[in-house]
């Protein structure tokens, strides 16, 4: 099988692997239909951050082709959601909603969902199933499913962390594609404005389509200037933080109103959350979020959302590549001429 491999700083290949095959009982072997590439992809693909060479990827759907003798909730040829959530489903974590910290999840490789076939673990727990086959929806709405796989649901998780609800007025940080979701859902929870950053009008004229009111290009003092100009000097209710760095970070912190609440998914760099811990005190400020929930939000919300038409979240993909074309896919998003690369596996 082939799947894409990290050689070394912004540098990929496709190389031939052994096929993916069961370990557990508990394992399925799903082959790929579509897989993307991620924003945090890039941070080890830029030498921001380390890793080692190897496969790579952790968003896909795809079908079923083989399952272990303990799997009872799905059967060969289901068409699934392969989430980089591994919960086993039964856990006290997992019932708690958490499937991402499962404690049953610890050999589960986020890494050769770029790739034809993956070995998924804890399938019963992991995988959600999607209707029908790959033939029977269109290639926008196999975009949309594929998003369920990650960036849809960690947006969604930003919204819920910072319970947003009906009437709300919400800034998101980040214009990447978890940023773009996080608009989506907050436009889905009932948030009455949305004011979304970005400097780039592809992707700002996306996020007004998705629900945002309001742009704002600047950054730090100024935007947060901005904001409170826009909220009559009192802050959003909420703050949707989806990039990870230190001034996004402290810019929703300084975003939201006195007992305003603040949802965080961007994977944290170069943050000293010491410098604000008092001032979060002092304005009775909620911060939650962390990794998503994948699996629970597709089945309680997403999926239906998608299936239904509601949201539309697979127009994130402007570009789409095949496997051999790996090396464009990542030289797309690192560019910033795709907000996300979606990668055309099979046909199922």
């Amino acid at each position: 099988m082939k799947s894409a491999y990290f050689v070394e700083k912004n540098k990929m290949e496709v190389r031939e692997f052994p096929k993916a095959q069961l370990v557990k009982e508990t394992d399925a072997i799903i082959k790929i239909v579509r897989a993307c590439v991620c924003g945090s992809d890039l941070w080890w693909f830029r030498g921001i951050s380390e890793r080692q060479p190897g496969p790579v990827g952790h968003e896909a759907i795809g079908q079923i082709e083989e399952v272990g003798t303990g799997v009872k909730n799905f059967k060969v040829g289901d068409f699934v959601i392969v989430p980089f959530t591994h919960g086993c489903g039964h856990c006290p974590i997992c019932l708690a909603g958490f499937e991402a910290n499962c404690p049953n999840a610890k050999d589960g490789v986020n890494g050769g969902y770029q790739g034809e076939f993956y070995r998924a673990i804890n399938a019963d727990g992991a995988l959600v199933k999607i209707p029908g086959q790959p033939s029977d929806y269109s290639d926008d709405q196999l975009a949309s499913l594929t998003a369920l796989a990650d960036v849809m649901p960690t947006g969604f998780h930003a919204a819920k962390a910072a319970d947003v609800h009906e009437g709300d007025t919400v800034v998101v940080f980040g214009d990447g594609a978890v940023g773009l979701c996080a608009v989506i859902s907050a436009k889905l929870l009932g948030a009455k404005r949305i004011i979304a950053m970005s400097r780039h009008e592809d992707r700002a004229a996306l996020a007004r389509d998705f629900g945002a009111t309001d742009i704002i290009a600047e950054r730090g003092e100024e935007a947060i200037q901005k904001i409170m100009s826009l909220t009559n000097g009192y802050g959003a209710d909420a703050a949707l933080e989806c990039v990870g760095t230190k001034q996004a970070i402290e810019s929703a912190f300084q975003a939201v109103r006195a007992g305003g609440r603040v949802g965080r998914v961007g994977v944290p760099h170069d943050v000293d959350y010491n410098e604000w811990i008092d001032s979060l005190f002092w304005k009775n400020i909620q911060l939650g979020g962390g990794v998503a929930s994948v699996a629970r939000w597709d089945k309680e919300i997403l999926l239906e959302a998608v299936l239904s038409g509601e949201i539309n979240p697979g127009r994130v993909f402007t570009a789409e590549f095949s496997l051999d074309e790996i090396q464009k896919a990542y030289e797309a998003m690192d560019q910033r001429t795709a907000i996300k690369s979606l990668l055309r596996i099979s046909e199922g």
